[in-house]
């Protein structure tokens, strides 16, 4: 995990993002249903997912705090980016985060729970499960705390990066080693 600071946060949103464009990823988000556990009215999933990071996600509830993100099929999560800023958000920052995967909210099973000591910028998160990347229809991010031993939460955008398929990954066709297998590498 990586968290980046940079007190020119725009200039570093856009450097951060453009990275992880220019490798083999690609923001998977908005291929997912997102809910959320609680909001106040006008923070919702709306503000969590739209590029501007002036706006965020608040909780109204009591913790721990959760954000599904679900796919209608399963894929590959390389990377998640949670921007949070504790220098505008305070007590509002999460401290404590947790990531699981699953096929259902029933079969949920922990990923990784990982602390946060006044993080301004993006965080990076690797996902991956005894370093192999994980295959799972769902994603939760619980936040079990926050700075200060605040109550409700901010989060002000997340980014789901999983890995770029092209046409060629897509269509290449392994290639028989064997020579008796061979004669069956082509279609006439």
């Amino acid at each position: 995990m990586n968290i980046i600071i940079n007190d020119n946060l725009i200039d570093h949103q856009k450097s951060i993002l453009s990275d992880m464009e220019s490798s083999d990823k690609v923001e998977i988000g908005k291929y997912a249903t997102w809910t959320i556990s609680s909001a106040k009215p006008g923070s919702g999933v709306e503000q969590l997912r739209d590029n501007n990071l002036e706006t965020y996600w608040q909780s109204d509830a009591q913790q721990p705090h959760h954000i599904n993100i679900q796919f209608p099929k399963k894929c590959i999560i390389e990377n998640l980016l949670i921007y949070s800023n504790y220098k505008m958000d305070e007590s509002y920052t999460p401290s404590k985060i947790q990531i699981k995967a699953g096929t259902t909210l029933h079969d949920l099973q922990e990923i990784i729970t990982t602390d946060f000591e006044e993080p301004v910028g993006w965080i990076d998160i690797p996902i991956s499960l005894n370093n192999k990347p994980l295959k799972a229809n769902l994603f939760q991010i619980s936040i079990l705390a926050n700075h200060q031993n605040g109550r409700d939460t901010h989060i002000r955008q997340i980014k789901v990066y999983g890995k770029k398929i092209t046409m060629e990954t897509f269509l290449q066709i392994p290639k028989f080693k064997d020579n008796e297998l061979s004669m069956f590498n082509t279609i006439r």
